[in-house]
């Protein structure tokens, strides 16, 4: 990826990360279960559904460390099968 995030923030920093996917009771947890792998920690995330009701969007604080994790953060969040977008 060829971000600018090192030159936009300082680390370490907590961002929100939006994560849009099809409308399932585990979403949540296979959101929190990936950052818990690369950012351990206690994560509340907020979950709305969509207007219709066929997708959630799942929005959790992180704390980040460096351009690296958060890229790694996305492209893990985006490996879930169930992920449409992450924001």
């Amino acid at each position: 990826m060829k971000t600018k995030f090192d030159e936009l923030l300082d680390f370490p920093t907590v961002l929100n990360f939006k994560v849009m996917g099809i409308a399932c009771d585990e979403l949540p947890d296979l959101v929190v279960a990936e950052l818990q792998k690369h950012t351990p920690g206690d994560y509340a995330p907020t979950i709305k559904p969509s207007s219709k009701g066929n997708y959630h969007s799942v929005s959790v604080a992180v704390t980040v460390t460096s351009k690296e994790h958060i890229e790694k953060i996305y492209k893990t969040l985006n490996a879930i099968e169930q992920v449409r977008y992450v924001l």
